[in-house]
């Protein structure tokens, strides 16, 4: 970020981990500044344009899947990717099951606990206003470890360098896949990049 030219305002957390009071201190922060001509406060965990960008993959995956598939599963922070996505698929086919993904150690959703947890940019600790009950169908855990471990296979197998949200996404959606059996079409979206995570300890 500083390369592009920005100015980095850090809000530190003391754990190093997600907690609902970071990102409390965060969204006050960036309404803070928001307030001054020269800042502009996107507030993505209201704003109604994340669902709209989102919404194209949606129609995306309709286009790539002309047969339909039995169940997207993601995990969320807006919430916006999971709800954009599950707004146009399910409108296609109102039988496609979306499942919502948080870690095990902040599960808000299918607990009612949330918590500390090292996934960067999911389970904030709150609800976002994004997150509508008529649009997903089940709420499930995913074990840090496990998406970790996730992450380092599709390194080592694919050649794919993700971040730790994606690998609770594949992890999900390969234990839901095995759930179901064969024959059951299983999507989800690999939705970050590992690079910045290559100086911490995931991929050492």
């Amino acid at each position: 970020m500083v390369a592009f030219g920005a100015t980095v305002d850090i809000t530190p957390s003391p754990s190093g981990n997600t907690t609902a009071d970071l990102m409390a201190s965060m969204k006050n922060r960036a309404a803070q500044l928001g307030s001054r001509d020269q800042f502009l406060y996107t507030d993505q965990f209201s704003n109604r344009d994340a669902l709209i960008g989102y919404a194209e993959i949606g129609n995306e995956l309709v286009h790539q899947f002309p047969g339909g598939f039995d169940v997207f599963c993601g995990a969320f922070g807006t919430g916006g990717m999971a709800m954009g996505v599950s707004s146009v698929i399910k409108m296609q086919n109102p039988n496609v099951r979306v499942v919502l993904l948080e870690p095990s150690s902040a599960a808000l959703l299918t607990e009612g606990q949330g918590g500390s947890h090292g996934v960067d940019g999911v389970a904030p600790g709150f609800i976002s206003p994004h997150v509508t009950r008529e649009l997903y169908d089940e709420a499930r855990t995913v074990d840090e470890g496990i998406a970790r471990n996730m992450c380092r296979r599709l390194c080592r197998e694919e050649g794919l360098i993700l971040g730790t949200s994606s690998g609770m996404n594949i992890a999900a959606a390969i234990e839901i896949a095995k759930e179901l059996g064969p024959g059951k079409k299983i999507v989800t979206i690999a939705c970050d990049t590992g690079l910045k995570y290559l100086s911490g300890p995931l991929f050492s």
